[in-house]
């Protein structure tokens, strides 16, 4: 079984070359639904080569890459990552604003991130784990 790592969650699927799968496992793992005119979500339908699609199996990492997403797999190939495309990326985190919180600076005075609302803030941490 092979790993399968979204932004949202895991699965584990049976897979053989890299990523292809069953239609019914892309299906529940991207959401995707393979049709005969491509992958399709609704009423979008993205057309796949035919060198992606074989016996009601997937290339679900060539369809990935071909909707602009990263993929990357481990060493051993039994765990994958499938991120999402730049442009979802940047639709999620527009208009999104952090929440308000009081730290010191390096001069030691408390700094209240909405009292900087405007300005450009680095913000630099560090974890010892």
């Amino acid at each position: 079984m092979t790993k399968i790592l979204t932004a949202l969650t895991e699965h584990d699927v049976a897979t053989h070359d890299g990523l292809w799968m069953s239609a019914a496992d892309a299906e529940r793992v991207i959401g995707w639904v393979l049709k005969p005119e491509g992958m399709c979500w609704a009423d979008a339908c993205v057309p796949m080569p035919a060198a992606s699609v074989a016996g009601g199996e997937v290339d679900v990492a060539a369809f990935w890459k071909k909707l602009g997403g990263p993929v990357i797999a481990s060493d051993d190939r039994m765990v994958w990552a499938l991120g999402s495309a730049p442009e979802e990326r940047n639709a999620a985190l527009e208009g999104l604003e952090a929440p308000d919180f009081t730290l010191p600076d390096v001069d030691g005075l408390p700094r209240t991130l909405s009292q900087l609302r405007g300005r450009k803030v680095f913000l630099a941490t560090w974890a010892s784990w």
